[in-house]
């Protein structure tokens, strides 16, 4: 860990976490009897976490603003420090004497380094730069049979619109083609009919919102304006590591719609009103029809689900009736081996196994030989204490992705075990534990491709003795 003398921006400024350190120490020092404090959490420009003990409101009342005011106003102090050094999220660990001398620690942030969620400890471990998880990689496959659906039909569409939308203002030729030099596809004969009748501008409206209603429910969605549409490809859903690792892309053969992240042939041109995307899709799957309509959840990581055949049917209000692949009885490509899913790893060893997470666990440590030469699998996540010989790990040479327990990572480093096919790697720990022990064995891992460490940057204060 690599220590360094505070430079002059104000979230290194011990005054700046007075505010926050104050609170945690009251809290802390209500629930232990140690006389010394030692706390950790986490601050980021759009939220935190911190180990605060909240008061429930008296019986009959809700929760007030006013309740939450002390520690809304310590936390805005550091959030807005951070704006001014332009970080959006830092970890912190103190410790707190009787007397009220305090060192405050803080870690990062790193490059290196995607911050976790919800905890002070360290994020994922990017040991590769600029490395991807295998389904933000995945492009469709082909479909050569692949043609509209028989209800597609740009005239009916586009004359039942402009009856729908009499004042509606239309998009030119030139804005369609300027439309399609941005996006770099040439927009469906459907899509174009669509904006044909209208570009979907708000100042086209004059600020009717009657008007807008009245477009969403001609055309089934929440139109974007035609400057607005864009490839619904896999960087357009982001998802952090740690999630999307523990995806895997699978299309069966029965399917309407490939179970990507996303596609560059998505072309999202909606909303449902509640976060989903409406997407032309044009990368369709073995039994789906180009041109039509997927909807891709906001709450999902990978896969979208069929909404219409063509964009005539959800202008008509023709949804379809044909369901997702079900995959037949292939096993799954992602297992979970806990005290409530499947019994064993053999039981969820095989052929395409991708993915393999161990989790809660309350029986004999758990041998990983009947995985070890399973030609897929490229991420393990396993819970601190299920492995019986963590060095087994170094025999599972697909690997991009591991999760497991400092003591785990502990045993790989020491014996110089720690697979060198990883692009990212993360800590997994359980309860409430030391964040600096654990960002020692990060910067262990990180040293070893030679990645940005993660700074530990000190500051001494003083709080002064409890009331």
């Amino acid at each position: 860990m690599v220590d360094q003398t505070p430079p002059l921006p104000s979230i290194h400024d011990f005054a700046t976490w007075e505010p926050v350190l104050r609170l945690l120490r009251v809290g802390d020092a209500e629930g232990q009897a140690s006389p010394s404090v030692r706390v950790a959490g986490r601050i980021g420009r759009h939220g935190w976490s911190l180990p605060l003990q909240r008061r429930l409101p008296s019986p009959g009342r809700a929760a007030q603003v006013e309740d939450m005011r002390d520690e809304f106003e310590a936390v805005k102090r550091v959030q807005h420090a951070l704006a001014d050094v332009g970080v959006d999220d830092i970890s912190f660990a103190a410790e707190i004497s009787p007397t009220g001398k305090t060192a405050l620690r803080l870690l990062g942030p790193s490059p290196a380094v995607e911050p976790g969620i919800g905890t002070p400890d360290p994020g994922v471990l990017i040991l590769v730069e600029g490395a991807l998880p295998e389904p933000l990689r995945r492009l469709p496959d082909p479909v050569p049979g692949a043609v509209p659906a028989p209800s597609a039909d740009q005239d009916l569409l586009e004359r039942t619109l402009r009856e729908r939308l009499p004042d509606a203002i239309g998009a030119t030729e030139a804005e369609i083609t300027a439309a399609e030099a941005r996006l770099g596809v040439t927009l469906p004969d459907e899509l174009k009919a669509l904006y044909q009748v209208t570009r979907a501008r708000w100042e086209d409206w004059g600020d009717d919102y009657e008007a807008a209603e009245r477009e969403s429910m001609a055309v089934g969605c929440e139109l974007f304006a035609l400057d607005d549409l864009y490839i619904a490809d896999a960087s357009s859903r982001h998802c952090h590591w740690e999630f999307a690792a523990m995806e895997a892309v699978v299309t069966p053969p029965d399917a309407a719609v490939q179970g990507l992240v996303g596609s560059p042939g998505w072309i999202a041109f909606g909303d449902n009103g509640g976060g989903d995307r409406l997407a032309v899709d044009l990368t369709p799957g073995p039994r789906g029809h180009t041109g039509q309509i997927i909807m891709i959840g906001h709450e999902g990581n990978v896969g979208a689900s069929l909404v219409a055949d063509s964009l005539t049917d959800l202008v008509m209000n023709q949804r379809s009736k044909r369901r997702g692949g079900s995959g037949g009885d292939q096993p799954p490509a992602v297992a979970h081996v806990n005290i409530r899913s499947l019994p064993s790893v053999e039981a969820a060893a095989h052929p395409g196994l991708e993915v393999l997470s161990i989790g809660v666990w309350d029986s004999a440590p758990l041998s990983l030989a009947p995985v070890t030469e399973l030609p897929r699998l490229r991420t393990l996540a396993a819970y601190p204490g299920t492995l019986a010989d963590p060095l087994e790990i170094a025999e599972l040479t697909g690997l991009e992705f591991l999760e497991v327990g400092p003591e785990d990572w502990r045993v790989l480093l020491d014996a110089g075990a720690v697979p060198r096919s990883l692009s990212a790697a993360a800590i997994k720990v359980h309860g409430n534990q030391d964040p600096l022990p654990i960002v020692a064995i990060a910067n262990e891992l990180l040293a070893l491709w030679d990645r940005p460490q993660i700074i530990q940057t000190v500051l001494e204060g003083d709080l002064s003795p409890m009331p």
